[in-house]
Formats: structure tokens, sequence, C-alpha cells
């Protein structure tokens, strides 16, 4: 394999991998070259999570926060496969209910516990 090989076959890689690195950090520099860095107490008060904008990282942070994640995850997952298996569901017949069946019975089981133990409570 020689120089000349190389050049032609892994060429047009290498400059997909600069146009795509390009086109990657030019918002980046964009937003730091036009957009005006002028924090105000608005900008800095506390959003959606509750917390202020910068205080200790090793804050100690409520576990509810982390088990409503999960669940949202877990049933993020659940519709990402509930759509594929509703449109092949006549192809692969009784096996592929009865394996679905058994999937949304172990969520079940899962969110049966996490209501149990009060995830789904917020005080």
């Amino acid at each position: 394999m020689g120089a000349e090989y190389l050049a032609n076959h892994y060429a047009p890689i290498f400059i997909f991998i600069l146009i795509a690195l390009g086109m990657g950090a030019m918002p980046l520099v964009m937003t730091f070259m036009i957009a005006e860095q002028k924090p105000n107490a608005e900008k800095l008060s506390a959003y959606e999570c509750g917390f202020e904008a910068f205080e200790d990282a090793r804050l100690q942070i409520d576990v509810r926060f982390y088990l409503l994640a999960i669940l949202f995850v877990i049933f993020d997952l659940e519709s990402a496969f509930l759509f594929p298996w509703a449109i092949v569901l006549d192809q692969i017949g009784l096996f592929g209910f009865v394996e679905m069946v058994l999937f949304l019975v172990v969520l079940l089981v899962g969110y049966i516990y996490a209501w149990k133990k009060g995830a789904l409570q917020w005080e």
C-alpha cells in the first residue's frame, strides 16, 4: 500500500472529518463573537432545577431527582419499543406478543415498586 493508494482511498474520509469538525466548531466560535456577554441577575437565577446557578459543586442533591429521571428513561424506552412492535405485530405472531407482554409486566412491576417507595410523590 503506497502513499497514492492511501491518498485515493482515505482522502475523502479525512476531508469529511475536517468538514464535520469545522461545522461543529463554527457555531461555538460564532456565539462568542456575536453574542453579548452580559450576565444579569435574571440569567443567573435558579431556573428549572431549583438550585442556584453557581454554588459548590459538591452540593448534595435529593435522590428524588434521580429517581424521576430513571423513571422517565424507563418509560421513554418503553414507548420506543412499543411503536416498532405494534407495526410488525402481525409478522412476529404470538411469540412476539408474549415477549412484549412480559416486557410490559417487568415495567409494571418497576412502576409499582417506585410508586410504593414514594418516588412519584413530591413534597
